[in-house]
């Protein structure tokens, strides 16, 4: 039987029959590494399968990019991405010295290079983070080291944290704690969002994505969409990307330039702040009222009940000494901002 040993242009070693057919090769897809002076296609994708998890990650070649997805059932995030932008790609290749991204011309159009002078040995996307890294052999430590990572810290990670969880700038996941209660609430249910402010999330739905809009009709949006849970606004870019789960979010310094927002159910009475003060009435020395707050129409229907109270006091007896104050608040229950 004639048998015949191939190298492929993507590097790939197969074994082949007498009719062409294969019957074993090196290189495997699904896999989440690439070899050291390997070659890619447009289309091509690598995938790492973290253990307990029904998530995996992909690594994948477009012609205007290079991206980093989280696939989660039936959502698929980017987390990470690079554009040769206005080149288009049309293949990879890892060199000694860095990804190189080529087009149909085989001209080097966009480098990623490598940090060390070492032979790079493989790139590989990592099971455990997701993280994109260049790897080679230490003759000091004796072992792979990596040469670049795509994910700077733990918060780029987009498992680090936990659904509703946030991840801070001290790389803990904290859990997200809101006035009212989270949901997509399908339905009769009145909804409103609620701005989470420091937050963004670092992961991108393309198919939720909308371009050259507001904040106001980002918000809009994700309420009238039953299955949006937040949505995040870039203001720069006039981006909003709706998502199904509130997940990949991490403490930002960004200010006004980005809004994170998640729906929340809507609460039967109008707020006007965190906390509304509608009375406040302080009595001092001989019964004497020097200050009286209210706090719209409820307070000042509550001001003959507590003048009446502290007229009731005097009528029996009950004096105030000059010097201490006596206070009296009514608060109402906290609202939204």
């Amino acid at each position: 039987m004639l048998q015949i040993l191939r190298l492929s242009n993507t590097g790939n070693l197969v074994l082949l029959d007498e009719f062409n057919m294969i019957k074993w090769q090196s290189f495997h897809f699904p896999t989440n590494v690439m070899l050291w002076g390997q070659t890619l296609n447009v289309g091509t994708e690598l995938t790492s399968f973290p253990t307990n998890s029904n998530s995996f990650y992909s690594f994948e070649i477009h012609r205007e990019k290079l991206a980093l997805y989280l696939n989660s059932g039936k959502f698929k995030y980017s987390y990470w991405e690079f554009s040769p932008k206005p080149q288009n790609i049309s293949f990879i290749r890892l060199a000694t010295d860095g990804l190189l991204l080529l087009n149909d011309d085989s001209h080097k159009i966009a480098q990623i290079p490598s940090k060390r002078l070492q032979l790079l040995r493989f790139l590989a996307v990592e099971n455990t983070t997701g993280n994109l890294g260049f790897y080679y052999y230490s003759t000091t430590t004796k072992k792979l080291e990596a040469s670049f990572q795509a994910l700077r810290s733990k918060c780029d990670e987009p498992n680090f944290c936990q659904v509703n969880e946030i991840c801070t700038f001290s790389n803990k996941c904290s859990i997200l704690e809101i006035k009212g209660k989270m949901g997509n609430f399908c339905g009769t249910y009145a909804v409103e969002m609620k701005d989470i402010r420091g937050v963004t999330s670092i992961l991108r739905d393309e198919n939720k994505k909308t371009l050259n809009t507001t904040k106001e009709t980002c918000s809009s949006s994700c309420i009238e969409d039953c299955t949006c849970l937040g949505a995040l606004f870039i203001s720069v870019n006039k981006e909003c990307y709706m998502y199904g789960e509130i997940k990949g979010m991490k403490e930002v310094n960004f200010g006004e330039e980005r809004s994170f927002m998640v729906k929340v159910l809507k609460d039967g009475k109008k707020r006007n702040g965190l906390k509304k003060w509608e009375l406040i009435l302080i009595v001092v020395g001989d019964g004497i009222i020097l200050f009286v707050c209210l706090g719209g129409i409820a307070g000042l229907l509550r001001l003959p009940v507590v003048c009446s109270f502290v007229a009731k006091l005097k009528s029996n007896g009950v004096g105030f000494d000059r010097g201490p104050f006596f206070v009296t608040a009514i608060r109402d229950e906290p609202g939204f901002v």
